[in-house]
This record gives C-alpha cells, structure tokens and sequence, in this order.
C-alpha cells in the first residue's frame, strides 16, 4: 500500500476543498483559489475535515498514481494557506536584477539585459540587487519560473559566476595550473 496515498489531508481552517465529477479538485483558501484535474480513477473524497484519497486496484499504474494524487492535493492545500517561495542568488561582477512593476530585467554580463515578465499568480521580489524571491500559491508554476529565471545564465563550475537557488551547492573546479 502506498504509504503516501493513504495519508488523510488535514483540511486547515478557513480552507474549502471542492470535488467536482471527473477528480475536478477546488481549493479555496486565504491566499488564493487553485483548481486541477487529476487522474479519473482514483476516489477522493471528503471525510469529516479531511481528504481521503484511495485506489481501485493494485496495478503499478494505479500505485504510482495513488501517491502522486494524494501529493499533488496536499500542495494545493498548503498552497492556498502559506504558498511556496524560492530564492535565488546572483553572483558575479556587474551581475544584477531590476524590478519595475511586474517587468525583472537582469544583467548578467550579455550585450543586452534580459527582460522577464512575471506570470499571473507569481510575483517576485528583490532582496538588494541579487537575491531574487519567486513567490506564489502553484508550486508547479513557483518551481518552473525560478528554473526559467535560473536558466538565463547557469552557475558555472570555475568561478561560480551565475542564477543559483538559495540552497544549492555549486561544485567547484579547480583551474588549468600555470607555467612554472
């Protein structure tokens, strides 16, 4: 069994959970509304103050998926309460980021800045000029937008010149030795 899917959801207060016909799941919170459709197969249903989520039989298909529902409506729920942020560093000379309405232009050392627009339902915030904060209710969305700012100009081994996430570890290299 899987020890994931068989978790109930705890529904926190001031938080509504919504199951429509074919697994349309409606998350309302303080935060924000999130809406998804998940897979026809599994049964969610809402047992008092909690959300339920089990399986039909006991096929790899149906196992996997079993975990991955259960999972994907835990984060909307703590979505819609708390959201998700990530952060990332810029390092490097002359290396930075601007923010003018929802419009991020970073510098990053090419021959023209790089202007970014903010998703619908993401925002980001600048810490100085090189800490970045992706902030929103969608993990999915927060995750994929912090990879795309991220992708612009990549950590680089050497130096480590480059987009980094706050928590990652750049493995370093060492360079070519010099003529003695």
């Amino acid at each position: 069994m899987s020890r994931i899917g068989r978790m109930p959801i705890a529904i926190p207060a001031g938080v509504t959970v919504t199951i429509a016909e074919n697994n349309e799941v409606t998350v309302k919170g303080p935060k924000g509304t999130l809406t998804r459709v998940l897979p026809a197969e599994m049964t969610i249903e809402e047992k008092d103050g909690h959300v339920v989520v089990s399986r039909p039989n006991d096929l790899k298909k149906m196992k996997s998926l079993h975990g991955l529902t259960r999972t994907l409506i835990n984060n909307m729920v703590i979505g819609v309460t708390n959201g998700y942020e990530k952060v990332l560093e810029i390092n490097g000379v002359g290396y930075r980021a601007a923010k003018q309405g929802n419009k991020l232009t970073l510098t990053l050392g090419y021959s023209h800045p790089v202007d970014m627009i903010d998703p619908e339902g993401i925002e980001t915030v600048l810490d100085g000029q090189n800490k970045i904060t992706v902030k929103g209710i969608d993990k999915e969305k927060v995750g994929q937008y912090a990879a795309e700012i991220r992708d612009k100009r990549r950590p680089e081994p050497y130096k480590g010149k480059g987009i980094k996430y706050a928590d990652e570890v750049i493995r370093r290299k060492v360079g070519k030795a010099g003529k003695k």
